[in-house]
C-alpha cells in the first residue's frame, strides 16, 4: 500500500504572489497551517517565504513543519525561452533542495493574462511548439536531478496548453518517465474536463505528486460556457471546499493507495484574494474530512509513517 503524506500550501491561504497587501504575512501563514494540523507545506511563490535556506529552515522547524517542494512555471515553447526558464526553476529548486524538499512542482504558462483577461498568444500550439516544450521539459527535469537532486512533477493548469485530457495525454507521452512526473492536481483536471480516475488508471507509472482539489459543478460549468479567465473564476469560487465540489476524492485516494508509491498529496484550494480570517477554519475542516474518508494510508504527520 502506497503512503500518502498529506500537507497543505500557500495557495488554500490566498496566496499567489510573492508580495501582495491582500494576502496574509508569511508567519500567519506558517502559525496557522501548523494550527489546522498539517506537517508538510510547499513552498508558494518564490520570495513568499524566506528564500535565506537557513532562515526558512528556522522558520519551519520551529513550528514542525517541513517543505515538501517548491513551484515554478514554464514556457519552453517559445523559442528562446531556456535560459530565463532555469534562471527561474534553479532559484526555485536551489532553495527547496536546502530546504529538504525533494520535488518541484513545474506548470505551464497560461496563454491568457490572468489580470486582464486578454489572451496573450494562441491557445493552441504547433507541432513544431509541442516539440520545444516537450523535449524541454525533458531537458529541464534532468537539469534539475543532476544540478539539485529534486524530482520534477509536471501540473496540468487551466488556461494553458496543459489542461485538457489529450494535451496531458500528449505530455506524458512525449516525455522520458523515468525524469517527467505528473502532479496531478484534481481540481484543474475537473476543471478542463478530465478524469481524474482515468488518468492513474492508464499512467500509474507517471504519478508522482497530488494536490488535492475541488470544483463547484454549477460554477466550473458556467465560466466554461462563457469562456470566464481562470482568476475571475476562482473569485467565483469556482475552487470549492471540499467535500462540496468534484471529483469525489476518496476514489481517487484509494486507487493512489494501490499503487505502492510514497507520495504528497498536498490540499489547495484557490482562494486569491480572501477574507484573512477564512482560510484556517476551511483547512481544519478539511484536514478532518480528509482523515475520515477511511484511507489507510493518508498520513499527517511524520509520526504517522514511521
Amino acid at each position: 500500500m502506497s503512503v500518502i503524506r498529506v500537507g497543505s500550501a500557500p495557495d488554500s491561504w490566498g496566496v499567489w504572489f510573492a508580495n501582495d497587501a491582500r494576502q496574509l504575512p508569511y508567519d500567519r501563514f506558517l502559525d496557522e497551517v501548523a494550527e489546522a494540523g498539517y506537517r508538510w507545506i510547499e513552498l508558494g511563490p518564490f520570495g513568499y517565504l524566506p528564500i535565506d535556506p537557513e532562515r526558512l529552515r528556522d522558520e519551519l522547524d520551529s513550528r514542525g513543519l517541513t517543505l515538501s517542494a517548491g513551484t515554478v512555471f514554464e514556457q519552453l515553447h517559445r523559442p528562446g525561452s531556456w535560459d530565463a526558464v532555469w534562471r527561474q526553476v534553479s532559484r526555485v529548486a536551489e532553495l527547496t533542495a536546502a530546504a529538504g524538499g525533494k520535488h518541484v512542482v513545474v506548470i505551464p504558462e497560461m496563454w491568457r493574462d490572468s489580470a486582464t483577461g486578454a489572451d496573450l498568444e494562441s491557445r493552441d500550439l504547433s507541432a513544431e511548439q509541442w516539440h520545444a516544450k516537450t523535449s524541454g521539459v525533458d531537458r529541464l527535469a534532468k537539469a534539475m536531478y543532476e544540478s539539485y537532486g529534486v524530482a520534477l512533477q509536471y501540473h496540468p493548469h487551466a488556461d494553458s496548453h496543459v489542461g485538457a485530457p489529450a494535451e496531458v495525454y500528449r505530455l506524458l507521452e512525449s516525455t522520458d518517465p523515468d525524469f517527467v512526473h505528473l502532479c496531478l492536481d484534481t481540481g484543474h483536471i475537473s476543471y478542463c474536463g478530465g478524469d481524474n480516475l482515468e488518468i492513474i488508471g492508464k499512467y500509474p507509472d507517471r504519478i508522482g505528486y497530488l494536490h488535492l482539489k475541488q470544483v463547484d459543478p454549477a460554477i466550473s460549468t458556467a465560466v466554461t460556457t462563457d469562456d470566464v479567465p481562470f482568476g475571475d473564476a476562482v473569485r467565483r469560487g469556482v475552487m470549492t471546499e471540499p467535500p462540496t465540489g468534484i471529483p469525489d476524492l476518496p476514489p481517487i485516494l484509494a486507487a493512489i493507495a494501490h499503487l505502492d508509491i510514497d507520495v504528497f498529496a498536498i490540499v489547495e484550494q484557490d482562494m486569491y484574494p480572501c477574507e484573512p480570517d477564512r482560510p484556517l477554519p476551511i483547512a481544519q475542516r478539511t484536514r478532518k474530512f480528509l482523515s475520515g474518508c477511511g484511507i489507510p494510508a493518508l498520513r499527517f504527520t511524520p509520526e504517522d509513517v514511521r
